[in-house]
């Protein structure tokens, strides 16, 4: 099997799909691999550490994809490559289906066979290959740098000769892997945590972690399949909205990571909520790509409120730690392909429920049921 690593094509991304660590694994299973010239620079995984991994090193993108089974990304390509592929060829990276059902589409259309690493299903035999969870782990810490970096005053409480200086308030909105991420980083930096989630079942993990679980009664469990959150209606919006603004209102820095799949971020932070805040406090908004949860968010832009809170709304967050994002999600990678491979070739089980649930596009045909959904179409066969 012949594996191509192509430079990433969107602006700004410094992760790298395969990193040297896994290139050598790959080599001794018998696996050819070719790397763009340059491909891991940013992440700090010059050529030299791939020539020795074995993999060979190419200067034409045309002539790295042109014969190849299996091509390796972290986001998108971009169209060119997508042109050069062979039509037999398998792509494999994060290529978030149900953000834009249309790009899906023009994957068909290319006649190739789609896996995307943000489909992996969320069950115990796949943990391994859950890219999600491995790189909103860094999104979470990353996350609590900048709120600490913007935050004019100290996290941890300090006794001085000057005085006390009290503990920062940080206040974490959704417990899933990134918020807990955050709360277990802003707890190591001394501030004193609280969190919320519409999912009662994380409370035990909040609290674990030292941090104060905050609860609402909104009538529901917002607990969806997968162990992703659902949507809630307007009304429950609406009372957590009013709820939070206290909550908010009390926070030095506030950061978010309620996102749904497929969906508009849910507004968790209304403008009357940032304005309770004071001067100086920071939201650091992780839903920022798909919309933001506080209403004031604009992508990768700073805002400052009139009352001067500072709305963080960098994405991609991942990419500003590009060394072990890429080894994370590499391994990622790594545990997929060797689940998959037969005889030192993919082999695409359609019954097998992993593959299955991350095949997006399958020999230029759509057999991924949500992004079927989305696009109106029907049901895969």
């Amino acid at each position: 099997m012949n594996v191509a690593v192509p430079r990433e094509a969107a602006p700004g991304e410094a992760r790298v799909a395969l990193v040297p660590e896994t290139v050598a694994k790959l080599v001794k299973a018998g696996v050819a691999v070719r790397v763009a010239r340059g491909v891991g620079e940013r992440a700090a995984f010059p050529d030299d550490q791939y020539a020795k991994a074995g993999a060979s090193i190419v200067d034409d993108p045309a002539a790295l994809l042109s014969d190849t089974d299996l091509v390796v990304t972290v986001g998108r390509p971009d169209e060119s490559a997508l042109m050069t592929m062979p039509k037999r060829a398998i792509l494999l990276g994060l290529l978030a289906p149900l953000g834009d059902p249309a790009y899906v589409k023009r994957l068909a259309d290319a006649g190739i066979t789609a896996l995307s690493m943000d489909a992996i299903p969320r069950i115990t035999r796949a943990q391994s290959m859950d890219a999600l969870s491995s790189q909103s782990n860094i999104a979470g810490y990353k996350a609590v740098l900048l709120g600490a970096l913007a935050l004019p005053k100290f996290f941890p409480m300090l006794t001085t000769a000057a005085g006390t200086i009290p503990p920062a308030k940080v206040l974490i909105l959704g417990a899933g892997v990134a918020g807990l991420q955050a709360i277990a980083t802003a707890r190591r930096l001394g501030a004193v945590v609280s969190a919320y989630d519409t999912r009662a079942v994380v409370k035990e993990q909040v609290q674990s972690l030292g941090a104060t679980f905050l609860e609402i009664d909104l009538g529901v469990d917002a607990q969806a399949a997968g162990g992703y959150a659902k949507e809630l209606t307007p009304e429950q919006l609406d009372k957590q909205r009013q709820f939070m603004v206290n909550a908010i209102g009390a926070s030095d820095v506030v950061i978010t990571t309620a996102l749904v799949p497929g969906r508009r971020a849910p507004v968790l932070i209304t403008e009357e909520a940032v304005a309770a805040m004071h001067a100086g406090a920071v939201i650091v908004d992780l839903a920022a790509e798909a919309g933001g949860n506080c209403a004031l968010t604009v992508r990768d832009q700073t805002v400052i409120s009139p009352n001067g809170v500072q709305i963080l709304g960098q994405t991609n967050l991942p990419s500003t730690m590009p060394y072990h994002a890429s080894q994370l999600y590499s391994r990622n990678v790594h545990a997929l392909l060797t689940h998959m491979m037969k005889e030192g070739a993919l082999a695409m089980d359609m019954d097998d429920e992993i593959t299955r649930g991350t095949t997006i596009v399958h020999e230029g045909r759509i057999v991924h049921q949500p992004t079927l959904d989305a696009l109106g179409a029907g049901t895969a066969s």
